[in-house]
């Protein structure tokens, strides 16, 4: 049942260092939170839509 949900959300992390993209599901399989390069920051990508919010 959450499996569905986890792959449809996945979220993307970009290593601050090298510039690799992981998923969220790709982290978890790791024995530990490190990038190919061996550094361990990573960010968080922002998606593409744009919210435009009315003032009040």
């Amino acid at each position: 049942m959450y499996d569905d949900v986890e792959h449809k959300y996945d979220v993307m992390y970009t290593c601050l260092r090298c510039g690799t993209e992981v998923t969220n599901t790709d982290l978890n399989r790791l024995p530990e939170i490190k990038c190919i390069c061996g550094f361990r920051v990573f960010l968080k990508m922002r998606s593409n839509t744009i919210k435009s919010i009315n003032a009040i």
